[in-house]
Formats: structure tokens, sequence, C-alpha cells
């Protein structure tokens, strides 16, 4: 199988802009990890595009490099022509046209498809959609709504932002009222309750409403005046929480049964159990270590749910701990 491997912020989705050098880091560590998985499956051949400004990929990775936005396109229709299955790591808001674009061509894509894209791009949305399913969730409001009276602080961030970008934490609601007033309204945002927990992520695989859980990690946040920073993780420094987590698991996908392949969760671990804040229909920066923790080649876990004769939970799977440092882009 010839898979094209589309990363975002390196493969030229930012290309008309300053490429920032954290986004640049955390793409690259992930789209190096898959691009080397799937290099070491029998049977697969991997090409990707690189953003010209960057430096390129590891000694024999296929590579197309692009210089500009009309590059980018060709590159596209060119490649499109030419692989069997595209594998993209992008942002909720481009990742849906992407995932379009893929299966318009009649290509096999490997992520969950826009439909689903779509719904987890917003927080809100996806909230709602898995608090009434009663999935246990950080409570998640529309910013310009109307807001339940409490006190402490609270978590405002883009409806369909990623990660910490443009999160700010607010002590109280009239600080809230001070940033809300300072954003467009144009972009929406959302309103979080700040709650007290272990920042954690989950690695899904997911498939049809089923769901296996890869691993629990605790998310290294750093605040940085009234923001937040994610500056790494530790894969499955969380396993002590394996049940629970589990349960929320199967929760979330049979909430939301579109999901498919490689998924993240991110949550807080709470006094009172695991608790969702958003759901990423993508990998994400710790499927940099995810190989190391389970002593298996992820990307051959995705591909096996091609096989409709193949059982996800079959295998036996680590659960060892992996540092991913996303500020010196490494893993130990």
């Amino acid at each position: 199988m010839h898979i094209l491997v589309y990363e975002h912020i390196t493969g030229g989705g930012m290309i008309d802009a300053l490429l920032p050098p954290s986004l640049a880091r955390e793409g690259d560590l992930m789209l190096r990890a898959l691009v080397e998985d799937l290099r070491e499956l029998q049977g697969i051949r991997v090409i990707t595009t690189r953003d010209g400004r960057l430096d390129g990929l590891s000694p024999g990775a296929e590579t197309r490099r692009v210089r500009d936005r009309r590059d980018l396109h060709r590159a596209w229709d060119e490649l499109l022509g030419q692989v069997e299955a595209v594998w993209p790591i992008a942002p909720e808001p481009a990742l849906e046209g992407v995932a379009h674009r893929v299966l318009e061509a009649g290509r096999v894509l490997l992520n969950t498809p826009p439909a689903g894209v779509r719904l987890a791009a917003s927080k809100r949305q996806t909230s709602a959609r898995l608090a009434g399913r009663g999935v246990p969730v950080v409570a998640t409001y529309a910013a310009r709504g109307t807001l339940p009276e409490r006190d402490g602080p609270w978590v405002l961030k883009p409806d369909e932002g990623v990660g910490c970008e443009g999160l700010r934490v607010c002590p109280d609601r009239a600080a809230l009222r001070y940033h809300l007033a300072r954003i467009p309204a144009s972009v929406p945002h959302v309103v979080q309750p700040y709650v007290a927990g272990i920042p954690a992520s989950l690695c899904l695989l997911c498939w049809a409403g089923e769901v296996r859980l890869l691993s629990c990690n605790r998310q290294r946040i750093v605040p940085v005046g009234d923001r937040l920073h994610l500056s790494g993780c530790v894969v499955n420094d969380l396993a002590w929480a394996w049940g629970p987590c589990e349960a929320l698991a199967r929760e979330v996908a049979a909430a939301l049964p579109q999901l498919w392949g490689l998924v993240g969760v991110d949550l807080m671990i709470t006094g009172d159990g695991p608790r969702v804040l958003e759901v990423n229909p993508r990998l994400t920066s710790s499927y940099a270590g995810l190989r190391q923790a389970l002593e298996a080649n992820p990307a051959g876990l995705v591909l096996d749910l091609l096989d409709p004769a193949s059982d996800p939970l079959r295998r036996r799977l680590a659960r060892n701990r992996v540092h991913v440092d996303l500020e010196l882009a490494r893993v130990a």
C-alpha cells in the first residue's frame, strides 16, 4: 500500500504564514514517529509533503517539498493520483477539509471521517453529545451565553482551538468578562470551570463504536501567567487509573461511533473520577512515545482495522512509561 502522510503544520498547511517553532517541533515529532512506524511495516510505501522552509526528514524518506500554496495544491493533485491511502495529522478545522478531499478522490482515509471530525472540532458540541449520553465531562458553556453562578476560576478557550492555544485562566467572573470583551465576536469561544485534578490524556484505537484503550498519559501542563503551556507528557504514567479510564473510553466510543483509528481524549482525573475536556479525532503528540509504551507498532494496529477478519483486541500490549518532551522534541 502506498500512503501519503500529511502533517498540516510541517507539510505545507502554513506555507503562507509564519511557522511557530513550537507547533513545528510538535508536528515533526508526530510525523517522524508515524513515518518510521509505517516504513517498518511490510508492503507499505510512504510519501509525505514538506514545507520548503524546513529541513528534510530522515534519509530515505520519500518527500515532496512545497514552496507556496499553488505548489501544495499541485502536489496534492499529483499524489492523490499515485497513493492508495492518506493519513492526515491536522488541527480539526483543517482536518475536516482534508478528509473530504481524500474521500472525494476515492482514497482510503486512515482517520475519522469528516462528520466525526466536524462534531469533535467543537468542544461545546462534543461536550453536549457526551453529557447527553451520560459520559462524565467538564461542563462546557458558550462563552457569550448564560453561565451558572459559581465562585472560583474559569477557563476561556476557542471552541475549535487545539490544545492550549488561545487558552486563558480567569481567576473570577470579572476577569472572564474582561477577556471576553477583547476577543472577536466572530471567533466562538467556550468557558469551562477550572477543575482541580491531574491533567491527562488517553490514546484510543476506535472503530464502529468499539474501542481499545492504548495508554493513559499524564500531561505536563505549565502555567505561564494566565496561560497554560503543554511541555510534554508521560505516556502510561497513569496506568494506575486504567480501570476507570477504560470505562470512560468505552462510553466515549459508544457516544461518538464515527470515531475511527487513533483518537486522543483530553481529560481531568478528579477525586470523583475522570472527566472529559475534549476529544481529538486524530493522533496526538503522545503518539511519539506510543510504540515504546506498547512494545508494538501502533500504525500496524490502525492498518489492521482495514481487515474485517482482524481482532483489534487480540494482541497483548505492554504498558511502559515513556517521556515525550515537546520542548526538546525527543522521546525517552
